[in-house]
């Protein structure tokens, strides 16, 4: 082989190999607006809720510095029998010990230290609640309060331990000597302790969040010693209405987000039991979606707010985490972990392996409510099983990005590893509120997720290349966004070593460089397992501001025939639009044709005098406004 051709040939090699790392990244500011919900920046237990046991400053000021939006703050199993008058709830985990919770005094050092933070809490749907701490297991005497296999025994009310482990004491503990009876106006009167007149005076608006309690589908498992037999699913659907009816009726504008199922498995199956309406079988998701749907119209009281669910993935290799994103709305995915899927359609198929589970729970809610229902998407639990924090980094960079471009409503992870405080302020503080449509050509191993700011005059490209071992050069173009010419502000994180290494906004991983953009395009190289942030200014506005809400109009108010809405929107939308009384019953429903261009006038004559709640719901916004019908 001579010198030219063997030249030659080390270049065309290069250039091929040059060429097959190489992604396209396409972004139309105009195309895919979607308002970010900054509640996707959220997290699990944060603040104490022990008296005497105050967060730390330290701790406040890592939340604020990183960005922390919103707080579920309820710990999960441990709320299920929370008792808000005592301040006492028993730990399911802990052998059902009783111990000391107060929320009031965690919502109140929220408020004084955080006070833009949204709180979420719990109602209890189990019947049963903490009465006193007298009837504890003395896990001290026994063991010095060591974990071990045997702590999910139910040993509180005098149970005799099995020094063999396991999950059944030698001698059951009797729950009626540390639990009492919980019904639905005991676990909804918080609402008015609260928030009513004469309570603690809260602020509705940092506590628009309630949990329809938590993971019924295990109860016989978790709580077996309330409910050593599963409660039926229908017999849990009567608890929730009862439950949320009366908090709507409290609060009407609150947002009751269920039904928190425990993982893949509970998404599609309850307990045992097959699940049939006249005949046709419904996963338990889906059988959920219908029974709220048909009490929702038979009731005129609105039920629903955030479809909320919990999910634990096995998944432990890194190539299969870091691909874990794809399973709540890529209906191409084939998730090796897919398994309670299978039962979908009641028997066990093993061709049903592509989840895309929130987009087959949109898919429900429209079908059972009908469009324009406003009843967004949750998840509230989750777990991963890897420990590099680069892998974590870029799974959490992943869930972030894809969460915010289809409108997810809140998120909240439960395990909390080395590398998402990094994470989280990137997104947190530099991604803007408006997702846009952002399409790589490579998909599986770059993705970007863009977002503009309210007046349009500044985007964040976000960038994540999950390559285990390879750089990816990106060729970024932007259009209908007019980005200014000249070298751009990038932030990267990559490497991660252990060990945490967020302190603050301004001492952090983050690597600062810079991009020549020209012509709306940029090239960019991305390290193997990292995530990039690239800061863009425009030129002029290149896009119309995302303004509805801003603009948002309702008058006269206080009104007595005549109600006058408007807002200004870039295109006419559809907008479902509600009255509701103050006990939360609909008074009237309409669909705003051409909203946003067109202004609605609505007769409120007929409508009984008093405080109302007008609630508009379309593809920009949701929001409620309080109206007084004279």
């Amino acid at each position: 082989m001579n010198k030219t051709f063997c030249i030659l040939f080390i270049l065309i090699l290069n250039w091929c190999v040059t060429s097959a790392q190489s992604v396209a990244v396409t972004i139309d500011a105009a195309k895919g607006q979607k308002p970010v919900s900054p509640y996707i920046y959220g997290r699990n237990n944060s603040f104490s809720d022990v008296p005497g046991n105050l967060t730390s400053e330290q701790r406040f000021k890592l939340y604020k510095e990183a960005g922390l939006r919103f707080a579920r703050e309820n710990s999960g199993n441990n709320s299920t029998k929370y008792n808000w008058r005592r301040k006492l709830s028993s730990h399911p985990d802990w052998y059902n010990n009783v111990y000391n919770h107060d929320w009031n005094y965690a919502s109140q050092t929220i408020l004084e230290n955080m006070p833009d933070l949204q709180t979420m809490w719990a109602f209890q749907l189990i019947g049963k609640t903490a009465d006193n701490t007298n009837n504890n297991f003395n896990d001290w005497e026994y063991n010095n309060s060591q974990w071990w296999n045997g702590v999910n025994q139910n040993l509180a009310g005098g149970g005799v331990v099995n020094p063999e482990g396991g999950h059944e004491a030698l001698v059951e503990g009797n729950p009626e000597l540390y639990l009492v009876d919980w019904p639905a106006d005991s676990t909804v009167e918080i609402l008015n302790h609260w928030f009513g007149y004469g309570g603690l005076e809260f602020p509705k608006d940092n506590f628009q969040y309630w949990s329809m309690d938590n993971e019924p589908e295990i109860w016989s498992g978790t709580h077996n010693d309330v409910m050593p037999v599963q409660l039926s699913a229908e017999a849990f659907m009567e608890r929730y209405f009862e439950v949320a009816r009366k908090a709507r009726a409290i609060f009407p504008e609150i947002n009751l987000t269920g039904p928190v199922c425990a993982n893949e498995w509970q998404w599609y199956r309850y307990a045992d039991e097959d699940l049939r309406v006249n005949g046709k079988y419904y996963s338990w998701i889906e059988y959920f979606i219908k029974r709220v749907a048909d009490e929702q119209k038979a009731t005129g009281v609105k039920l629903l707010d955030v479809l909320d669910i919990h999910w634990y993935p096995n998944e432990d290799k890194a190539a299969d985490v870091l691909q874990l994103h794809k399973v709540f709305f890529d209906e191409d995915y084939n998730y090796p972990g897919a398994n309670g899927l299978r039962t979908i359609n009641g028997g066990w198929d093993t061709s049903q392996k592509n989840e895309y589970i929130f987009k087959r729970i949109n898919n429900w809610l429209d079908e059972h409510f009908g469009t324009n229902h406003g009843i967004t998407l949750g998840l509230t639990e989750c777990g991963f099983n890897n420990d590099n924090p680069n892998v974590i980094s870029v799974l959490y960079a992943s869930m972030l990005g894809t969460f915010a471009n289809n409108g997810v409503e809140i998120f909240t992870p439960w395990s909390w590893e080395e590398g998402m405080w990094e994470t989280l302020h990137l997104f947190s503080r530099y991604a803007k509120s408006t997702s846009v449509q952002t399409v790589s050509d490579t998909e599986r191993i770059v993705s970007g997720y863009s977002t503009i700011c309210e007046d349009a005059d500044s985007m964040t490209v976000i960038l994540v290349n999950r390559d285990l071992e390879s750089s990816r050069q990106v060729n970024v173009d932007v259009s209908n966004f007019n980005v200014a010419n000249g070298q751009s502000t990038v932030l990267m994180l990559n490497e991660l070593p252990d060990g945490e290494t967020f302190v603050s906004h301004t001492e952090n991983a983050l690597q600062t460089s810079v991009a020549d953009v020209h012509s709306n395009m940029f090239d960019i190289e991305l390290p193997p397992l990292s995530t990039t942030a690239v800061l863009l200014k425009a030129k002029t506005s290149g896009v119309k501001k995302v303004q509805s809400l801003k603009t948002l109009k309702i008058f006269p108010n206080p009104v007595s025939e005549e109600l006058k809405v408007s807002f200004h929107a870039q295109m006419p939308l559809s907008s479902e639009v509600d009255i509701y009384d103050h006990t939360g019953k609909i008074m009237q429903s309409i669909l705003w044709e051409d909203s946003g261009i067109k202004p609605l006038s609505l007769n409120v004559s007929k409508c009984l005098p008093g405080v109302c709640f007008f609630r508009i719901t379309n593809d920009e916004f949701t929001t409620t406004k309080k109206v007084v019908i004279q």
